[in-house]
């Protein structure tokens, strides 16, 4: 039974599982979503390098989806674990793809022919997708999934498909599966807070006001914009732009008083971004404390403002409209006591981490603690961070806290020894 079952496919799960793997240990990698890369995989740059994202995450996808010791199972969740350390049994609901994976190619020639379009989850909601799709470019597994809900079963998909790998509703079905395994980690990661919360700064009511993540997939340039700055109430480049921090954040108004760790470096990174593509753009950042504590983090903070970036001590009022298609944010610069009502054609809301509500579920079937905040907790922070009160059962990744990409990764491998140990000592 030398079996790890890792729940969760984003950055901390598929180092978890690959670290796991290369001591010989089968593992299975369990994603709910068609792909696997989590909120990693959404990312355009990432901070302090400005490294292409996808550059160093798509090498561990693929690299993962060969290996001897890894099934990868997507568009599954956990639905309970019982048992104990050495013993347990994991049981998956396997939802239907609506594809035969073994002849299904990623051609995407079923895609073109598509007539429904609908929102894309991955594009953060800015973007369409098609009723037949893959989630993005490099997705893995590397072949489309049919959103039946959608699907108007127009037959076009089942004629252009060469190797007849498009099934109908009858042909698929959901299936559950039980795992043996010896340990298990959790790497659910985070979900984002929603912003319609602050009602104050007009999200959805003003088409202007965005999140940080929808930003991300504009200024990708695999986004639904080609990576091109828009306005989403007209189409055009915007001028201005004010970053708005803690947003879910540090407010014990929506009862959220811990930092999500990433909001300061993710703005000065995108800020930088703008004013790379658009040198002329003039790019605010309203803030009411930077936090940044890593490596390199304050030289990053250092090379926004030489970049041009208006870094102001203050956040907003309510958000407005001044009636001549721009949005106007009174703010107090508490540093210079200064009060200013700035004009933006786009504001950007730099929204917190929240845990995941099927996290917080599983949590609490295998009665595993968490903390004030509905995170996972640890069974000693100090002495052992990925453990938890139920031995074998591991925690990885921004399922235990809001986390950066690089504490992600570390806390993956730590989760991985502990689980691989648990393994060993299984078969002695």
């Amino acid at each position: 039974m030398n079996n790890v079952v890792v729940i969760g496919g984003g950055v901390a799960g598929i180092q978890s599982a690959m670290d796991i793997a290369n001591h010989n240990i089968h593992v299975y990698l369990i994603e709910r979503e068609p792909s696997i890369g989590g909120h990693m995989a959404m990312l355009d740059k990432t901070f302090p390098t400005n490294d292409c994202s996808m550059c160093i995450l798509s090498p561990k996808m693929a690299e993962i989806s060969r290996h001897p010791y890894v099934t990868i199972l997507t568009l599954a969740e956990v639905e309970k674990i019982e048992g104990e350390v050495g013993n347990f049994t994991v049981t998956v609901t396997q939802y239907p793809r609506y594809i035969n994976e073994k002849e299904c190619t990623g051609c995407g020639d079923c895609v073109l022919i598509c007539p429904i379009e609908v929102y894309n989850k991955f594009d953060a909601g800015i973007g369409v997708r098609k009723a037949i799709y893959k989630p993005h470019a490099q997705s893995i597994p590397n072949i489309v999934v049919k959103d039946n809900l959608h699907c108007i079963e127009c037959g076009l998909c089942y004629g252009v498909c060469g190797k007849d790998a498009v099934l109908k509703v009858t042909e698929d079905r959901v299936e559950t599966l039980e795992i043996s395994a010896s340990a298990v980690v959790i790497a659910t990661g985070y979900t984002l807070f929603d912003p319609q919360k602050k009602s104050q700064f007009g999200y959805l009511r003003y088409p202007d006001v965005i999140t940080s993540l929808e930003f991300e997939r504009m200024i990708n340039a695999g986004g639904p914009t080609a990576g091109n700055l828009r306005r989403l109430s007209n189409g055009e480049t915007p001028k201005s732009i004010v970053f708005v921090q803690c947003v879910g954040s540090r407010d014990l108004t929506v009862k959220r008083n811990i930092c999500s760790c990433v909001c300061c470096m993710y703005a000065l990174k995108n800020s930088m971004l703008i004013k790379e593509h658009y040198p002329d753009c003039e790019v605010s950042i309203l803030y009411s404390d930077i936090r940044a504590y890593g490596k390199g983090y304050e030289e990053y903070y250092e090379r926004a403002i030489n970049a041009g970036v208006k870094i102001i001590r203050g956040l907003p009022g309510d958000v407005q409209d001044n009636g001549k298609g721009r949005l106007v944010l009174p703010v107090e610069n508490t540093e210079t006591r200064e009060f200013l009502n700035l004009e933006a054609d786009l504001v950007i809301l730099s929204v917190g981490m929240i845990p995941e509500p099927e996290t917080v579920r599983l949590a609490k079937s295998l009665g595993l603690g968490l903390d004030e905040h509905q995170f996972l907790s640890s069974a000693d922070m100090k002495l052992d961070p990925s453990g938890t009160m139920r031995p074998g059962i591991y925690i990885a990744g921004a399922a235990l806290a809001p986390k950066d990409i690089p504490d992600c990764v570390m806390s993956a491998g730590a989760a991985a020894m502990k689980a691989s140990i648990d393994v060993i000592r299984s078969e002695q």
